[in-house]
């Protein structure tokens, strides 16, 4: 009989060490649930919102809030397959999926058949080696654990995780380049301001592997047509971009009106 559970929710398991009082720290164990999808060959060498090339034939997947360089245990209820893979990319921001996952990542979980799945994830070590793996052996008590949806925080072994899960909306920009060298960066940040002055145009650096990348992002528009528009303009001007959809968190005032209060 197939295993069923709430389409998208988060919780914490004890691990079988905490189940008994101990002298130790009692350790919690991340574990969402949900749908997950995957992408492929249509977005192979383009950049993702960490500044890494997406690469279909890495274990890598995309998660809406979860830090870089997450490593997650994916399972399929349905036929016990797992793998493990390491958070690189943001999103999904449609159908209410919790996860997209890298070709290569998504085909034994059968996600590459159908589409998208139901899946259970942990937030594993990051020393957990990449790819294939034996699902957990504890996979029918994760599956049943109460969810509370009241839960304040998340903690997780060995892996930092935000402690909240802020309101958010969704919103587009413009990310026109990834430079190892930051005056390039800022070079092409006077570029687009030249092209236009009235655009909001921001430098980020980000760590990756030790290293230092500076992400040339432009705007934060309201809808993807607004952010078109403006890629379209650059690139007459010879600078190729990039629409993504972030995450932006609602002000607490704004997100009292939305929500009706």
């Amino acid at each position: 009989m197939p295993l069923a559970f709430p389409q998208t929710a988060f919780a914490t398991r004890l691990s079988d060490d905490d189940k008994a009082p101990t002298a130790t720290a009692r350790k919690k164990v991340v574990v969402l649930r949900g749908r997950a999808s995957w992408y492929g060959i249509q977005h192979q060498g383009l950049p993702t919102s960490s500044g890494e090339r997406f690469d279909r034939n890495k274990y890598t997947a995309a998660h809406k809030t979860l830090p870089f360089n997450t490593r997650l245990r994916v399972t399929n209820p349905q036929n016990g397959k797992s793998v493990v893979v390491r958070v690189t990319d943001r999103g999904p921001f449609r159908h209410q999926r919790i996860l997209d996952l890298a070709e290569i990542a998504a085909r034994p979980l059968g996600i590459i058949q159908q589409g998208a799945i139901s899946v259970v994830a942990e937030v594993v070590p990051e020393t957990t080696p990449l790819g294939p793996t034996d699902a957990p052996e504890d996979l029918a008590e994760i599956l049943n654990d109460t969810i509370d949806p009241e839960m304040p925080s998340l903690a997780t072994t060995e892996t930092s995780v935000p402690t909240t899960l802020p309101a958010s909306t969704a919103a587009y920009v413009v990310q026109t380049g990834t430079f190892g060298s930051a005056l390039n960066a800022q070079n092409q940040l006077t570029k687009i301001q030249s092209i236009n002055s009235k655009l909001v145009v921001t430098v980020t650096p980000e760590t990756m592997n030790g290293k230092v990348l500076n992400r040339v992002v432009v705007g934060q528009f309201a809808n993807r047509k607004a952010a078109e528009a403006v890629r379209r303009q650059l690139q007459l001007r010879g600078i190729t971009g990039l629409v993504r959809q972030i995450q932006v968190p609602i002000e607490p005032a704004a997100h009292a009106v939305a929500a009706g209060r």
